[in-house]
């Protein structure tokens, strides 16, 4: 099963991102499920939520998988901005239900200085009411590993677990890695020593099972530069071999892989990418 793809736009209408990842040659999907740069998204009305499901079945893509608007920080004191990013999470929760999409991907967010156990113990609290608040969405929410730019959490495998094992639905949760974020957060992925230390890691403190999606995105900046810049594949400080391993690795066969990778014109680069990426597949 062909599970690689990209992140694509919902311009125009969510279905059309079913569209946008066939031509890209897109094995899966993500999307934001609203405009990612406002706290309200439009609702999704029943017709539109039945075609993108429709058009996704017959599309010959194996899923889908959203990732919330990166205004959202549950890891924020109480205020404004705490109660809007509830809102705004338990709306996505409540589209992708209505979508059909069983995977949210998400960064567990920043404490803005208030300290790395106060901000993850929020997260907890936040995720404790609004899974109880929303019922319908059944799947799993894949919390992102950061690069560790400002007071951002997330950025060591320790934070996930925290926040896993912090709240009352447990199983309710998988990780998504993103390889330009491990790599600028200090995890030597680059080379084969490098990334079987880090899975090990990984496994030891999450359990591999826990692994649920990664991101596929070089770096522009180096190993620990705390800087989250994406760059195409193999164009960066990471090179080529951390994703001939990924993509090569038996525990990751049937795990879904979506490139974020800078969009170029008319997003031809995707297509680029994951030409490359398949091109690094041993037989």
């Amino acid at each position: 099963m062909d599970l690689l793809g990209a992140h694509v736009s919902i311009s125009g209408g969510i279905h059309n991102a079913v569209d946008r990842g066939v031509a890209a040659g897109c094995g899966f999907i993500q999307v934001f499920t609203q405009n990612a740069n406002q706290w309200r998204g439009k609702a999704i009305s029943d017709a539109d939520a039945k075609l993108f499901r429709d058009k996704l079945a017959a599309s010959g893509i194996a899923g889908a998988m959203s990732h919330d608007i990166y205004l959202i920080n549950l890891a924020a004191a109480p205020g404004d901005v705490k109660d809007k990013s509830l809102l705004a999470f338990r709306e996505e929760l409540q589209r992708c239900a209505k979508l059909g999409i069983d995977k949210i991907v998400m960064h567990p967010g920043s404490h803005n200085g208030d300290g790395e156990e106060t901000g993850l113990r929020r997260v907890c609290e936040a995720f404790d009411q609004l899974l109880a608040e929303v019922p319908e969405f059944t799947g799993k929410v894949l919390l992102e590993n950061t690069a560790g730019q400002g007071s951002n959490l997330g950025y060591q495998f320790q934070h996930l677990k925290a926040i896993i094992e912090g709240s009352s639905y447990p199983t309710r949760f998988g990780v998504c890695f993103d390889t330009c974020h491990a790599f600028a957060s200090g995890y030597p992925i680059a080379d084969r020593d490098g990334y079987r230390k880090t899975f090990d890691e990984f496994d030891a403190l999450l359990g591999i099972e826990r692994l649920m999606a990664f991101h596929l995105n070089d770096s522009r900046k180096g190993l620990g530069c705390k800087v989250d810049r994406h760059e195409h594949i193999g164009a960066g400080a990471l090179g080529l071999e951390a994703f001939r391993l990924i993509m090569n690795d038996p525990h990751f066969a049937l795990v879904p892989k979506v490139i974020e990778t800078p969009k170029g014109d008319d997003d031809e680069m995707d297509a680029v990418n994951l030409k490359l990426l398949r091109s690094l597949v041993e037989s």
